[in-house]
């Protein structure tokens, strides 16, 4: 088999996957794509039609409920009833004896019901599973995080970041969507969908009572202020919220307002016995323990031990792409680019130098409209959730949330010319098997790729199976626009670039002498609001010994 062959068999391995065209978002894996959230939304439709069948059935039961309702109404408005008529005697003995056991043991209602049922069963294979939510409830919980948005406006509808009195508009929607206390109490919906109620959150998992509280004090909130009232496709009420409040003010140290949120529950259910048994152990706890009334443990946000760079990589998001100092250095600057290639001499590219040490490359307008488009066209058939290398392993995991798909330039002439124009630019032979396929990923909800490099850093990486070196190089083409999030940030860099539609990012990830650029650990940061498409095309060492010579200086 030769080196192309190797290249084509691993990318099959690595993303496609077996049996061609993803087809329908699988069961657990709509979260991780826009494109399927979308697709999302062709079953509600059948749902509502569902719905207004339904709603129309039983207006004219209603209907004819109340039809019944005055006729009998009519005959006991007079002061006396006349029941020496033979004629109403006979009607009111039928009615009683006959018609009123028809209207209440009436099939209709029942028939109406069982048709939504049989109606929703058909589609229900076709709705988001339970993981659907969870990991829509985590993508709240990192927007929350890296933006530092403040629940209580993200449950009215708005992206604020709050730093003490300071208020941060990041994002305003030309409508606004409020959250439901129940929105808010699914935030830390359970993992498991069989059990219909549990007291376990999504945000309980690995003691996260951080994001638990915040949410849940959102919910509670709005509970206490519709209390009396209650909607048919809510799953909890005030007295859950409170219940699961106090058990994570509880876990979290806090034993005195866990105390009050219990009593607080009582008032409202006064027959539960559990919840007076953890009212009893509370106040022991307190009496055995009277500092813990006024010393209360500091709720911090959980620790992530596997990025180290947390800080840093929150704060380049939180710029939202924005990089003054930029502008402030001569060496940075924009030109007219033809790379000396007959290919771009009557249509060069406007280049921009974003930075020197990694040296990274802005090429505006690089794809048109209609490229972009197509090249999202001819991936989304083909989109399946992203994974990351593990040693020899392929993975799927928290940070990194979208689907890709690899495209051979074979598939369409549009990628045959985008190779080309990539070649021209860079200088470099991007054919397999010195470049892999081109990968196009979509973003899911509040999709995101933590920090990581695009190089192999370990000699077990699956890179290494295609004998073509490491990757030298990433060219990487923003196919869309967002409205807020979305940057390219560079860790160590202190840089960060925001979404800039249909243009290209170009760095180098490996130095001359053949060693990784450790400046060039990057992410992506989370979208906070819009549909994220890029495509990636990663050039290897091989190939590339004359275009871009070695060199012994490590400095290189």
């Amino acid at each position: 088999m030769g080196p192309a062959a190797r290249l084509a068999a691993l990318l099959v391995l690595l993303a496609l996957g077996p049996g061609g065209p993803a087809g329908p978002a699988a069961r657990g894996d709509t979260f991780s794509a826009l494109t399927s959230v979308a697709r999302a939304l062709a079953p509600e439709r059948r749902l509502l039609a569902l719905l207004r069948r339904y709603l129309r059935g039983e207006e004219a039961r209603l209907r004819d409920l109340t039809r019944f309702y005055h006729k009998v109404l009519s005959l006991h408005e007079d002061s006396v009833t006349p029941v020496a008529n033979p004629l109403l005697a006979f009607t009111l003995i039928k009615r009683l004896q006959s018609d009123w056991r028809n209207v209440v043991h009436s099939l209709e209602a029942s028939e109406n019901i069982h048709a939504l049922k049989d109606g929703y069963e058909k589609v229900e294979q076709d709705l988001p599973a339970f993981e659907d939510l969870e990991g829509a409830a985590r993508a709240l919980m990192r927007l929350q995080d890296v933006y530092m948005l403040n629940v209580k406006g993200l449950a009215r509808g708005v992206f604020q970041r709050v730093t003490g009195s300071a208020v941060t508009d990041l994002y305003s929607p030309r409508r606004l969507f409020s959250l439901t206390a129940d929105d808010c109490f699914q935030v830390g919906k359970t993992k498991t969908s069989v059990r219909p109620f549990s007291p376990l959150q999504v945000a309980y998992d690995m003691g996260d009572y951080y994001h638990a509280i915040t949410w849940l004090e959102e919910a509670v909130s709005l509970f206490r202020g519709s209390y009396g009232e209650w909607n048919t496709e809510d799953e909890a009420s005030l007295e859950d919220a409170l219940d699961h409040l106090a058990f994570a003010y509880f876990q979290a140290g806090n034993v005195s307002h866990a105390l009050s949120l219990s009593r607080e529950f009582l008032l409202y259910s006064p027959d539960n016995k559990r919840m007076a048994r953890n009212v009893l152990k509370y106040e022991r706890l307190l009496t055995e323990h009277p500092h813990r009334m006024v010393a209360e443990a500091v709720i911090q946000r959980p620790n992530v031990p596997h990025l180290q760079t947390r800080e840093a990589y929150e704060g380049l998001c939180q710029t939202l792409g924005s990089q003054p100092t930029r502008y402030q250095i001569p060496s940075l600057y924009c030109s007219l680019e033809t790379n000396s290639s007959p290919y771009l001499l009557l249509q060069p590219v406007r280049k921009e130098v974003i930075h020197l040490e990694p040296y990274v490359v802005l090429y505006h307008d690089f794809v048109s409209d209609l490229e972009a488009q197509k090249i999202r066209e001819l991936a989304d058939p083909w989109l399946q959730r992203s994974v990351v290398a593990s040693g020899e392993k392929q993975l799927q995991v928290d940070y990194r949330i979208s689907k890709s798909a690899w495209l051979k330039d074979t598939v369409d002439p549009v990628l045959v010319t985008l190779d080309h124009r990539i070649a021209a630019l860079t200088g470099l032979d991007v054919q397999t098997p010195y470049a892999e396929y081109l990968q196009v990923v979509n973003y899911g909800i509040g999709g995101h790729y933590e920090p990581h490099f695009d190089h192999a850093t370990s000699p077990s990486s699956p890179l290494y199976r295609m004998k073509s070196g490491n990757r030298v190089a990433t060219f990487m083409i923003y196919l869309s626009a967002v409205e807020a999030g979305g940057a390219t940030a560079f860790i160590y860099a202190n840089f960060s670039m925001p979404v800039v539609k249909n243009a290209a990012l170009f760095w180098w990830n490996l130095r001359r002498s053949g060693e990784g650029d450790d400046d060039t650990l990057h992410a992506g940061c989370p979208v906070l609001v819009g549909d994220k498409w890029v495509a990636n095309k990663w050039i290897h060492e091989y190939g590339q010994e004359f275009r871009r010579p070695c060199s012994s200086r490590p400095e290189d």
